[in-house]
């Protein structure tokens, strides 16, 4: 037996192990979070592989890319670190451990907030502006070729739907 009907065998038997506990759910509705999951899961591995050649990890990479749109879309050369946080939606604790690598790797650095000596901001350095135009390109080319075979329509659909999906999860969290 091939493996994709291994995959494909388990995936059912969990959707009714699933449904066995609780027979209320609907059955169809395991099965498609099973295929979000699966989906999310393979987008997350090609995201994280297309930055490889970077030498840094897909969560500073989007930093890096943050601080260029910022740059050259928003005009503004600083962003302090609650709002990379925001923009990433990553705790702060996280975000601060990020750009003390990405500072030390000489790709970003801090400066003294003009209006407030205890905050600083972060900028992107010249290093770290020509690593994040170096590959953005081909990073999304990789992503956008997973989507290319779909037709515009089915691309116009596909994004009302997970537009309902993602509001109805935001109100289950909230």
């Amino acid at each position: 037996m091939s493996k994709l009907m291994m995959d494909k065998e388990r995936r059912e038997k969990w959707i009714n192990f699933i449904y066995s506990l609780n027979p209320d759910i609907n059955p169809k509705a395991v099965q498609l979070m099973d295929e979000m999951r699966r989906v999310s899961h393979a987008l997350y591995q090609i995201r994280e592989n297309s930055v490889n050649e970077t030498g840094i990890s897909y969560a500073k990479f989007r930093i890096l890319m943050v601080l260029l749109f910022s740059q050259e879309v928003e005009g503004r050369n600083e962003l302090n670190p609650s709002e990379i946080s925001r923009l990433q939606g990553t705790s702060r604790n996280t975000i601060s451990a990020l750009i003390r690598d990405l500072e030390d790797d000489g790709l970003i650095e801090r400066r003294l907030n003009k209006n407030d000596r205890r905050k600083f901001n972060i900028r992107l350095t010249k290093a770290g502006e020509a690593r994040v135009q170096a590959h953005l390109r081909h990073h999304f080319n990789i992503i956008g070729n997973c989507f290319n075979t779909l037709s515009d329509d089915e691309k116009d659909t596909l994004s009302q739907i997970l537009n309902k999906i993602n509001a109805a999860a935001q109100e289950a969290n909230s």
